[in-house]
């Protein structure tokens, strides 16, 4: 599902491509997850393996927790656009390492955004609502200079993360997840 967002208020050329990115992980998830039952949607490969609906019940979790601050932390600035979201070398590290679809190591999830033990076929719309909600964040983010105005990971309170660092990982993140998802539903044993 194509946003309007992404058609008519964005003009950065990175807020274009970060919703773009969202835009595209609402189709793979609708791809993925759209007509399955509650026993789908919650089986797993392995014991204490995530299935289809952990994994988009870990990212709207995520999601919620990690946008607000994202967002208090534009309140009351001064417009002042960039056209690139410029990524220091800590953040480029720290998304290959932990955040990326690229991490091939199991990473156990923070408290704040584990997912329930057993989801509801709803977990599909509630994950793209959540996208909605980066997507808006989005918009509003490109008239400012994301690239100095930071807020405090809500994950990792010790960092300060710029804002643009921030939406940045939010898309890394969700293609992580999505493509965790893809293995589930790939799975020989996956239940037809």
């Amino acid at each position: 599902m194509a946003s309007e967002l992404s058609q008519t208020c964005v003009v950065t050329s990175w807020a274009q491509r970060l919703i773009s990115e969202l835009d595209g992980a609402d189709r793979r998830a609708e791809r993925l997850a759209r007509g399955l039952s509650r026993d789908q949607l919650n089986w797993s490969p392995a014991p204490g393996a995530w299935g289809i609906g952990q994994c988009l019940d870990h990212l709207r979790v995520a999601n919620e927790v990690y946008l607000p601050p994202i967002a208090s932390a534009l309140d009351g600035r001064q417009a002042s656009p960039v056209e690139e979201v410029t990524l220091s070398r800590f953040i480029r590290w720290f998304i290959r390492n932990y955040v990326g679809p690229a991490v091939g190591t199991k990473a156990k999830a923070p408290s704040k955004a584990r997912p329930v033990a057993a989801v509801e076929v709803s977990v599909l719309d509630a994950f793209l609502r959540t996208n909605q909600t980066a997507r808006e964040l989005i918009s509003k983010a490109s008239d400012y200079d994301v690239n100095h105005i930071r807020f405090r990971n809500p994950f990792i309170p010790l960092l300060r993360f710029t804002v643009g660092s921030g939406l940045e990982i939010v898309s890394q993140h969700e293609s992580r997840h999505l493509q965790q998802a893809e293995r589930v539903r790939q799975h020989p044993e996956f239940p037809g």
